[in-house]
């Protein structure tokens, strides 16, 4: 049984090729027919015929257009790195893509088309880093040719997300030796970048979501000065919730006080007698776990409902039944 879907791709196509038009205005009228359709996908099934529309516009390309054949790859390349999953194949595609595109670009194109090519390689890369399919190198180098054009001065919110990029890009470095500390600093240093261009005016998505990873990574780091960086972590958190709001955007609001309610697990309640503990940071801890868990229930996260719930759970033995005659109010829950 044919979709909808697919007979609107086969009425697309029929209608292309009975224009009377050359082969390089069907390649661009194929290539607009797709975007239009990966534009706001209902569904994985919209996603696949925007690819299979790309791939019918890269045949009706003539080789002379090189250019063109160039916007395309890299339009495909942008469907197939949205295909949901956990396979690496449309990501090894998408990369393949956008190294052709690249490749032209390069010599043919314009700055900005070539930044954005690289910017999009750098995050598959990434991406296929975690499925061991990649080096986490490559990506940061493809993030770094992106900067070259993507600056703070013409480009502020592209700059900022390359900034996000590289430095989750840094923490992601399989170090564990003193050389783990200085990638540590590095990705501190360049979430603070960005935020040096993005305001929470004119940038809030952005700003929102460095703000929230600068909190991340201040309270993940293996730096002696833990309690300082779990107060630059909360108020980072702070920030970001000043954006993401449950009515705006539950899903990353849930994210940020989740990762609040961890922060306040690690810190005193009075921070010049820390051995009195955190009873009082503990319980609103898990306030912010137990909304995160409902957030993420109503929301169709049922993943991170379950990790929250396991928090949770951890947390309540460790109150009910504390270990070794500890308590929780000696701040070690």
């Amino acid at each position: 049984m044919v979709s909808r879907v697919e007979e609107e791709v086969r009425a697309a196509i029929t209608a292309v090729e009975s224009e009377d038009a050359s082969a390089a205005e069907k390649a661009e009228m194929l290539m607009e027919i797709a975007m239009g359709l990966q534009a706001k996908p209902k569904n994985t099934a919209q996603i696949l015929s925007a690819i299979e529309l790309y791939e019918k516009s890269l045949a009706q390309c003539p080789a002379e257009q090189f250019l063109l054949h160039a916007r395309i790859e890299a339009r495909m390349a942008t469907a197939l790195q949205a295909v949901p999953g956990n396979s690496s194949e449309y990501l090894e595609r998408a990369r393949a893509s956008y190294d052709a595109a690249r490749a032209i670009f390069k010599d043919h194109g314009t700055p900005e088309e070539t930044a954005e090519t690289e910017m999009n390689l750098g995050l598959v890369i990434q991406t296929l880093c975690g499925m061991h399919k990649a080096i986490i190198t490559d990506a940061i180098s493809a993030y770094q040719r992106s900067l070259r054009t993507f600056n703070k001065a013409k480009f502020p919110k592209e700059f900022a997300i390359l900034q996000n990029n590289l430095a989750t890009a840094f923490l992601s470095m399989p170090f564990t030796d003193q050389r783990s500390k200085m990638r540590e600093a590095l990705a501190v240093q360049s979430f603070e970048e960005g935020l040096s261009v993005v305001t929470l005016i004119d940038h809030p998505t952005e700003y929102a979501m460095l703000q929230n990873n600068l909190g991340n990574a201040l309270q993940y780091s293996s730096s002696s000065h833990a309690i300082e960086n779990n107060l630059r972590a909360l108020d980072a958190y702070g920030e970001a919730l000043k954006v993401r709001t449950l009515q705006a955007t539950p899903f990353e609001y849930a994210n940020t006080i989740s990762n609040k309610a961890n922060c306040l697990l690690s810190l005193p309640d009075d921070l010049e007698h820390p051995e009195k503990g955190n009873p009082d940071n503990l319980e609103l801890a898990i306030a912010l776990y137990e909304e995160a868990h409902g957030v993420f229930l109503a929301h169709n996260g049922q993943q991170n409902a379950e990790m929250v719930a396991g928090v949770l759970m951890e947390l309540k033995q460790d109150i009910n039944e504390p270990a070794s005659g500890e308590s929780v109010a000696n701040g070690q829950a």
